[in-house]
């Protein structure tokens, strides 16, 4: 089998990356498996779609499905649409985007979606087959960290800068950690376009707090450390996650922090509640960190799901085209 791949994902072209290991366990799984990337100043060249296919896969079904569904017409080949969003919440306020999604759905010949409840969004939308199969990555590595203390109690949060991430509400959550009496700091992975208003936001802090009558001085209370690929050392001194998302397709950073045996305070987005994380509504994030933060005994994060292994998601892989 050859497959054609339209991704939006930059890093499987970069050595040492989650994605580039990923798209090498899919190259082993067929005869040939080439990548294209199609998003902000890129164009699909000539020769891309010349070549003798009998798949060509899009990572989403919006203009790279429509790209893709172009490119399987003119090479009589069929089409596979993946979906890695949570469908319904990402086109909510985006009509356009949401009839195209409908459109490309439509004419697919397969589709691979991360999760159950993506499952029943785009059901409606495709006669196809749909297959589950979460994003594989290696989380062995995570099973056997040994929390560190800190002096200070951790809350860390990593994703994307974007509105669906909702990374000022991390600082909120802070806030009002703070508030109440917990000498607690905020380390931040993760870049994006809310950078500068995180930054502004996060600058705003107080530099003290009021408990009572003692007035307490809070020094460097946020730590943002940008991207960072190897989030190890950043898991082994955290005491709680926090997930901020308005939705999650799936979440591997909510899987890998519960592998690590580090409590997950979450919305009920993605797979948080099947994997294991300690579900609060948005406005109730706070007061669920800080009873975790607060607790006698430390609390200790327990991965319920058990990923595939590599084997396994490799023929997985394959099975869904």
């Amino acid at each position: 089998m050859k497959v054609l791949m339209i991704t939006g994902d930059r890093r499987i072209f970069e050595p040492g990356t989650e994605a580039k290991a990923r798209f090498k366990l899919q190259q082993s799984a067929v005869e040939e498996l080439r990548a294209v990337f199609w998003g902000k100043g890129a164009l699909i060249r000539p020769f891309f779609t010349n070549g003798k296919f009998d798949v060509v896969t899009s990572q989403d079904p919006f203009w790279r499905g429509l790209v893709a569904w172009c490119i399987a017409r003119r090479l009589g080949a069929q089409l596979n649409i993946q979906v890695h969003t949570d469908f319904e919440a990402e086109t909510k306020s985006k009509p356009i985007r949401h009839l195209l999604g409908q459109i490309v759905l439509r004419h697919a010949d397969s589709v691979r979606v991360v999760s159950e409840r993506i499952k029943d969004q785009v059901r409606r939308h495709t006669q196809a087959p749909i297959s589950v199969l979460p994003i594989f990555f290696d989380i062995e590595k995570f099973r056997n960290l040994v929390h560190r203390p800190h002096p200070r109690k951790t809350i860390l949060w990593m994703g994307r800068f974007e509105d669906e991430k909702d990374p000022l509400l991390a600082i909120t959550v802070l806030e009002k950690v703070l508030q109440a009496g917990i000498d607690a700091e905020l380390t931040v992975l993760g870049k994006g376009n809310l950078e500068e208003k995180f930054s502004q936001r996060a600058a705003n802090l107080p530099i003290s707090w009021k408990y009572g009558a003692q007035i307490v001085p809070i020094s460097a209370p946020i730590k943002n450390l940008g991207w960072q690929q190897d989030t190890a050392p950043y898991l082994e001194v955290a005491d709680v996650f926090l997930c901020t998302s308005k939705y999650e397709s799936w979440g591997a950073s909510i899987v890998e922090a519960l592998a690590a045996g580090v409590p997950v305070v979450a919305p009920d987005v993605g797979v948080a509640k099947e994997a294991g994380a300690i579900i609060a509504s948005r406005d109730r994030l706070a007061e669920a960190v800080i009873e975790v933060l607060r607790s006698v005994r430390p609390v200790r994060g327990e991965l319920k799901l058990s990923p595939l292994s590599k084997e396994e998601w490799t023929v997985a892989w394959k099975e869904t085209l």
